[in-house]
């Protein structure tokens, strides 16, 4: 597997690769045209598509606020992603690896790539389920040709982003043209239809629609996905040119998702003007849809549309997800994995679940599997929005390009809402699974009850941690300063009894002479070395073993070489841990100075070697001099 570190910058192999700022009038505002559109194949993915179903054909139209209510909450979070990649430069994932604390980057990671195997599951089952119906595929041999379209992706990218975005809004423009010719045929109730703007849930299982509908239609992957692509275009780095891009940018997130939703409404309001008409209210899977379509509407043109927009959604929205799975991988870990090897992987992770309930279940669980895998975009929605929300937030990295306390505020809202509704949804299925499991409820105690504690302690942290750091600024700055006190400057002091660590390595040469520059020829020096073998570690000093031999030898050769130059200096060996062995040495050797070299290591190295640097530091009560190795 060859893996690489990228460079700053989000998809970096696009970026900015298309000109705004030379543009005029309508050809400005269509250079700006894509990203949302992009995004919006998401909202209408075949996900949606069983989430929208489930609840026409059982609450009939009365679960089309939910759907209305998403699309602003999509708006508004896709503005704010949008937002923060024009003005920060950043995306998501990398503005999340450049504030959090990297355990819990890796947390987020890993429930962002659980959102986008969620997705990707979805547009496996959408994209089998339309060749099968189309075509008669056998479902299991649908998902297997679904790991061909990885090369689709592969495809498109070497002709540049506006070949993608322009073959994406192509499969956009055949979905809904396929659902206003359904309309047609359907013919809905107008008035109920109004009547379904109204907010209701009528009982627990509406919730659980409702609540996949949010997972379906605000995905967390797009917020990645579209503070990356907003990058994708060249605007002039000035106020004016920032806010342009912000404004238009607005207006293409406004015609897409609206799009989006359009297409979402019309599969909620044809299952309601057809199966719940019918009284057919458990119908929720696709290929039954497909089945009563055309005897309820009189024409097979409805089961035909209905199919090839099924898979113009899958195979739309699997070239995002695969751009999202590069985006998060890239921001959060700073690593580049080959973009046909990334999305072959994940290809593979969401075909084993979609086997697994084909085979044991048969095609008739194939609905279920899809509502649940938007259950599951939805519980990880406040992962991703909450960090969206404080990084437009964050007046001083944000400066005037800051989202207003309104906006702000909404924002908040719209994520207290989906964290409320999913925390009272995994209270429920939680507090079911226990009841149902009975003496065998200990293993849930033990497995799923502390990943959900988990789970609400990351929440709690991503929530807190910049209030946090404000209250830690503001207490700095209400500190008292001490004023400025005169100084005795003494250039001819020296230090009479200098310690000196050596281990035997290249920095050892740039430690001893910095230590005779600090105590000339008139000081005494001790050389220290810490002999660490694991006899060391538990005879100490009693250790006769060869490496303790051969560092006494060591030591002899370094201290003919000061002798020679006419300083003063004698040896001593320390046995086990140094971080106790050195402070030892230094205090019985009465030294006003220890001179250390530092070998840089970083964060893996600093657990594997453990921190003596810092651990002699705070034991001894004399200066410490840290020299690194000299560089050529």
């Amino acid at each position: 597997m060859n893996l690489n570190k990228t460079d700053d910058k989000s998809l970096s192999e696009v970026h900015a690769s298309v000109d705004t700022s030379t543009r005029k009038g309508w050809r400005r505002l269509f250079a700006f045209l894509g990203p949302a559109y992009l995004v919006s194949v998401g909202y209408m993915d075949p996900g949606n598509w069983a989430t929208d179903i489930a609840g026409g054909s059982r609450f009939g139209y009365t679960l089309i606020w939910v759907l209305l209510m998403s699309n602003i909450m999509a708006l508004l979070l896709q503005s704010l992603s949008a937002r923060l990649g024009i003005v920060r430069q950043l995306d998501l994932a990398q503005a999340s690896r450049k504030t959090y604390h990297p355990v819990v980057n890796y947390a987020l990671w890993f429930l962002a790539e659980i959102a986008i195997a969620a997705t990707d599951l979805a547009e496996v089952l959408g994209m089998a389920i339309g060749l099968n119906l189309l075509f008669g595929i056998p479902l299991v041999w649908g998902v297997s040709l679904t790991v061909l379209d990885t090369l689709l992706l592969l495809l498109l990218q070497s002709y540049g982003i506006r070949k993608i975005e322009a073959f994406i809004i192509s499969l956009v423009g055949i979905i809904g043209i396929a659902f206003i010719i359904e309309m047609v045929f359907a013919k809905p109730d107008m008035v109920e239809l109004a009547k379904g703007f109204i907010p209701s849930i009528p009982n627990d299982h509406a919730l659980y629609i409702a609540i996949g509908i949010i997972g379906a239609t605000v995905m967390p992957h797009n917020l990645y996905l579209h503070s990356s692509l907003v990058q994708t275009r060249r605007i002039e780095n000035n106020d004016k040119g920032i806010w342009r891009a912000i404004k238009y940018n607005f207006i293409d997130s406004a015609i897409a998702l609206n799009a989006a939703f359009f297409v979402n409404a019309a599969i909620l309001v044809l299952a309601a003007s057809t199966f719940f008409k019918a009284g057919l209210y458990e119908v929720q899977e696709i290929q039954d849809a497909y089945k009563f379509l055309a005897p309820l509407l009189g024409t097979e043109w409805a089961s035909i549309l209905f199919g090839i927009a099924l898979i113009a959604a899958g195979q739309s929205s699997t070239i995002t997800g695969t751009l999202s799975g590069q985006i998060v991988m890239e921001g959060y870990l700073n690593l580049r994995i080959a973009p046909w090897l990334r999305r072959l992987i994940t290809r593979l992770i969401a075909i084993i679940p979609a086997y697994l309930v084909i085979l044991i279940y048969g095609e008739s669980k194939t609905g279920d599997l899809l509502v649940f895998s938007q259950v599951v975009l939805s519980l990880q929605l406040g992962f991703a929005i909450i960090p969206l929300i404080h990084f437009t937030s964050d007046k001083e990295k944000m400066g005037k390009f800051v989202v207003g306390p309104w906006l702000s505020g909404a924002a908040w809202v719209i994520a207290a809402v989906i964290v409320s509704l999913n925390a009272k949804l995994v209270y429920q299925e939680v507090a079911g699974w226990l009841m149902d499991a009975g003496k065998n409820a200990w293993i849930l105690w033990i497995t799923v009850v502390p990943v959900c504690m988990a789970a609400v302690a990351l929440l709690v942290y991503i929530c807190i941690k910049p209030l946090i750091e404000k209250r830690r600024v503001e207490k700095s700055t209400r500190l008292p300063h001490g004023a400025a006190q005169p100084l005795v400057v003494e250039p001819s002091a020296r230090y009479s009894r200098i310690a000196i660590c050596v281990d035997f390595s290249s920095v050892d040469s740039t430690a001893i002479s910095s230590a005779l520059a600090q105590g000339g020829k008139q000081a005494d020096y001790l050389l220290i070395h810490i002999t660490e073998t694991a006899g060391a570690m538990v005879y100490g000093s009693e250790i006769a073993d060869h490496e303790s031999s051969e560092d006494a030898a060591a030591l002899n050769v370094y201290l003919k070489q000061i002798h020679a130059q006419g300083y003063r200096a004698t040896s001593k060996i320390g046995y086990g841990n140094p971080r106790k062995s050195i402070p030892e040495l230094v205090t019985a050797y009465e030294a006003d100075l220890l001179v250390m070299g530092a070998h840089g290591h970083a964060l893996f190295k600093d657990l594997i070697f453990g921190t003596t640097l810092e651990s002699v530091r705070h034991r001894v009560n004399i200066p410490v001099l840290i020299v690194t190795e000299k560089t050529t």
